[in-house]
């Protein structure tokens, strides 16, 4: 039963690409998000009995209807969320030409073609950084967390080399990592599993664009190295999850040359502006960075997850992860390689990068240019509508994320009012938003736009119904 017969896969195939040609064409006109019910959900997958196994196509059929009804359409052009994007036609099918060859790339002698074509993809992302594509090294992981992982362990191992044999416990100082209190949070687990303790990371102050305070940073790590502690890390965000601040990253690769740290770019979102030649001066000195994260299950279009790690250190990965292994294969001593497994946290993994490779190489970097274009423009205009409908924006980014409160309400910025209005959207079915925090308490609405398929259009629809929710709080 594990392998169905020919004629059973054939129709098995024509099944599950008509169910996607379906959902891409029909997505438009499903509900943003489901009405939430645990139980009758739970009920449903439950009725799945293991003991007596169903048809295929029932199975199909099964699972179709489930992601069709209980899900939040994040390919839907009136999802506004959290950086998930609707994937590019060729990456779902890379991803499903990799499912089906199942490459395994911890080794690489036993898929150099999967191995190779990440290193490529990689160096070219490395270039367009600027980074010195002969001499810069990479990795794909299962997203930014990962990568952001990797950078901590990385900066760990440069600073204080005597930790990747003993751990932490013969440091005689603390190690002090430095990020925006805009920060991901994934800095954080991070500290947490590398025994760092989240203590080790400090949060630096904004200023009013929700940028990193370059004298907060300063006076903190001065304080830190009187009380004995050592800083080895300093982040800069390039885009920020909750209102799409970029940080200073210029200044905070002066600060980390002058004071020894490591600097790492968390551009997990906004680092896909490289695609465009007009945008990529928004990473000012991005160039200087010691290691960069991009997410490319943001806004390059590809499907959850790929994570990129970026460095300049072409030997920093290998000295980090390298562990000796017997059992592992050595069809390729000798060669020129480097086994995937042995610069990465990860060992046995699919061939994340693939998706990418092939989306990248059938639009181009003039077509994804294009694309991140279009979606920037955008939020340009999102702005202008919004702004016109008595909304006022309250982040200034020059990336397609506002965040707004409610300009024609008494209490229109307060976190109630605002998830009162959140909540309306999302029962309306027309589209997807949230309410955020930004630091110092100020409540906001949060619209992203990462779909390459969103239109004028769909902003309008997005006004609208923000304008219904708000009438329709303001009545209750």
């Amino acid at each position: 039963m594990l392998l169905l017969e020919e004629p059973q896969r054939r129709a098995l195939w024509e099944r599950v690409t008509a169910a996607i040609e379906a959902h891409v064409e029909g997505v438009r006109g499903l509900p943003v998000a489901p009405r939430l019910d645990p139980t009758a959900l739970r009920a449903l997958v439950a009725d799945v009995d293991f003991e007596r196994p169903l048809p295929p196509e029932r199975v199909v059929d099964l699972v179709v209807d489930g992601l069709r009804r209980h899900q939040v359409h994040t390919t839907h052009p009136g999802y506004y969320g959290l950086f998930n994007p609707c994937p590019s036609t060729m990456s779902v099918a890379g991803d499903a030409l990799v499912a089906a060859f199942n490459p395994q790339i911890a080794a690489w002698s036993h898929s150099p073609f999967a191995a190779e074509a990440e290193s490529h993809l990689l160096r070219a992302f490395g270039r367009r950084f600027g980074y010195d594509g002969g001499q810069c090294d990479g990795v794909f992981c299962s997203g930014g967390a990962e990568a952001n992982h990797t950078a901590v362990l990385c900066a760990l191992g440069t600073a204080f080399p005597a930790a990747l044999e003993d751990g932490l416990r013969g440091l005689d100082r603390a190690p002090r990592a430095y990020v925006s209190a805009e920060a991901h949070h994934s800095f954080l687990k991070a500290a947490r599993v590398s025994g760092l303790g989240m203590g080790a990371v400090r949060a630096v102050p904004v200023n009013a664009r929700l940028q990193m305070d370059v004298d907060a940073l300063a006076s903190m790590m001065a304080e830190d190295r009187r009380q004995g502690h050592a800083p080895f890390l300093l982040v800069a965000t390039a885009g920020t999850t909750s209102a799409g601040a970029i940080d200073p990253v210029a200044d905070l690769a002066g600060v980390a040359a002058r004071e020894g740290l490591w600097l790492h770019v968390d551009a997990a979102w906004g680092g896909a502006v490289v695609a465009a030649p007009e945008l990529a001066p928004l990473l000012r000195g991005v160039e200087r960075a010691d290691s960069i994260t991009v997410d490319a299950h943001k806004w390059l279009s590809v499907p959850m997850g790929a994570g990129m790690f970026l460095t300049r250190h072409p030997q920093v990965l290998e000295r980090t992860f390298r562990v000796a292994a017997g059992y592992m294969p050595r069809d390729a001593e000798g060669l020129p390689i480097v086994d995937p497994y042995a610069h990465s946290l990860q060992w046995s993994r699919r061939a994340i990068g693939m998706k990418l490779f092939v989306s990248l190489a059938a639009a181009g970097w003039d077509g994804y240019a294009q694309a991140v274009r279009g979606m920037t423009a955008l939020g340009r205009s999102l702005r202008e509508k919004l702004q016109a409908a008595g909304w006022r924006a309250v982040n200034d980014t020059p990336l397609p994320l506002v965040c707004f409160v409610d300009a024609r309400h008494p209490r229109g910025d307060t976190a109630p009012h605002l998830q009162k209005v959140a909540e309306a959207v999302l029962a309306s079915g027309r589209a997807w938003i949230n309410a955020v925090a930004l630091s110092g308490g100020q409540a906001a609405l949060r619209a992203c736009i990462t779909n390459h398929r969103t239109t004028e259009a769909d902003l309008d629809v997005l006004v609208e119904t923000l304008a219904r929710a708000r009438a329709g709080v303001a009545a209750a």
